[in-house]
């Protein structure tokens, strides 16, 4: 029986020898075009893994998504959760539609000038060499979401919905496409030498003055400050959703900044990658010690906040310098962004999740530490500008970043401001105080993100509009009425 079965099996193993013998004879027998020469595979070989690296950075930097949504609900209070959430999601369905439509070509289209690009309206290229159209297209566009997510944070838990619309069209087709054709898209910065590898300046801090345009416009939030000189702080509703929503944007960034490479052939992503861990760590433990050592404990905002932007400097500069420097400038901008947040607390300017402090003036900074850390050789395999001090003993490349850094803030915060200051004469920008004192999950949306929390099923719902008196918070009591002028 044993002698049997070991014909058997050897028969068969004959047989898939056989079977794969002739398969591997078949597909070489195949005429591809590829195998005409070694050079063309190859070629083709790099194309495809560019690609695919690519997109899969798109999708990281389109998943930060999440991350920006856990950030901003958890660093917010419970009756406006549900709202920061939905919004977030329809205002990145609406910018990919803007991006499409126009945003992308006021960017790269190659018929425009110094200042704006023009041309590749309605994306649809008829075909290209190297990295895939469309994947590029994807990419960029998860960059755009990224910048309008985070001006979002000076409208928070006071702007009318209709506004998230409004700007979000405004935002992506006028004032985004402007700051990246400069820098991104061949504009008259990028002829300068401008460096910024991932977005220091076009996003980040594009994003914040954005921002800053509209707390301005919009006011502080009732009872945010009560008095002359006084500080009446919010806490947001869950710290575990603002850390997880920090963690997020820290995997994410990997796709951010490693995913600019645009290519895997050499490695250099890695190296990239690298720089970006080394700033956000350092950003981390700068804003834990300097917490600790000014109020005596180790404030968990603030290391969250030191960490993100420990993200932001680097991502200007992660390509162009050191490891070491790259530590330095984690370093920094922890330190800065606990100060900062200080600072806008004594100018009564109302910034519910730090943007101002965590992607303003961290932006700032990291894009001006190119002009002071970055070398010559990594320049030149960017291929954009120059060295900075230390390494040139020059400060002409400081000074570039400089003044982008001055034209790019100023443009995006005054057309900003300009184009909500005109919403506001048209429709308002904020909802009423008694719609604030709500909650804009209940008075934007007709319920709560956390009905059980807020008392919203001890009440039949059906008959409810959002003028009915509204059942407060377990354990709270009424928000007393605040007289707000705008």
């Amino acid at each position: 029986m044993q002698s049997i079965q070991s014909r058997r099996n050897a028969i068969q193993w004959g047989r898939w020898t056989m079977a794969a013998l002739l398969g591997i004879g078949w597909g070489l027998s195949i005429p591809v075009p590829a195998r005409a020469a070694d050079g063309p595979s190859v070629e083709m070989l790099n194309t495809g893994m560019n690609a695919l690296w690519v997109m899969l950075s798109a999708v990281l930097v389109l998943f930060m998504q999440a991350g920006f949504i856990l950030l901003e609900s958890g660093s917010t209070r419970m009756k406006n959760a549900g709202h920061i959430a939905g919004k977030t999601v329809f205002t990145v369905g609406l910018c990919s539609l803007v991006y499409w439509a126009v945003g992308y070509g006021l960017i790269f289209g190659s018929g425009g000038s110094g200042f704006i690009g023009w041309g590749d309206f309605f994306f649809n290229p008829q075909g290209a060499d190297g990295l895939p159209p469309f994947v590029f297209f994807t990419f960029q566009f998860a960059f755009a979401a990224v910048a309008l997510s985070i001006a979002w944070g000076g409208f928070a838990e006071r702007a009318k919905l209709s506004v998230y619309v409004v700007f979000t069209i405004l935002f992506t087709a006028v004032i985004y496409p402007v700051v990246a054709h400069w820098i991104w898209g061949g504009g008259w910065l990028a002829e300068h030498g401008k460096q910024d590898f991932a977005g220091s300046t076009v996003v980040h801090l594009t994003g914040a003055m954005a921002a800053l345009a509209a707390t301005l416009l919009l006011k502080p939030r009732l009872g945010r400050f009560a008095g002359k000189g006084a500080s009446g702080e919010m806490k947001g509703h869950n710290q575990v959703y603002t850390t997880l929503g920090v963690l997020i944007l820290w995997i994410g960034w990997f796709g951010f900044n490693a995913g600019s490479t645009l290519a895997v052939d050499d490695g250099f992503f890695g190296y990239v990658a690298m720089n970006t861990q080394l700033g956000a760590g350092a950003g981390a433990i700068a804003a834990l010690a300097i917490s600790w050592i000014v109020n005596g404990k180790a404030d968990i905002p603030t290391i969250l906040n030191g960490t993100l932007a420990g993200l932001v400097a680097i991502t200007a500069s992660c390509a162009f310098v050191e490891p070491w420097a790259a530590v330095l400038i984690g370093l920094v901008a922890g330190v800065l962004v606990f100060y900062s947040t200080k600072l806008f607390d004594k100018l009564r300017i109302d910034d519910p999740i730090y943007a101002l402090s965590v992607h303003g003036m961290a932006g700032i900074w990291g894009t001006l530490s190119n002009g002071i850390f970055a070398t010559t050789e990594l320049a030149a395999k960017v291929g954009v500008g120059t060295g900075g001090l230390l390494d040139t003993g020059s400060f002409h490349q400081l000074g570039v970043q400089a003044y982008g850094i001055a034209a790019a803030g100023a443009f995006a915060f005054l057309a900003s401001y300009g184009l909500l200051y005109g919403i506001k004469q048209i429709s308002g920008l904020r909802v009423r105080e008694d719609q604030e004192v709500m909650g804009l999950d209940l008075s934007e949306h007709g319920e709560y993100g956390y009905p059980e929390q807020m008392g919203q099923l001890d009440a039949p719902q059906h008959n409810r509009s959002a003028s009915s008196p509204v059942p407060q918070p377990i354990g709270h009591s009424p928000a007393k009425p605040v007289v707000l002028r705008r």
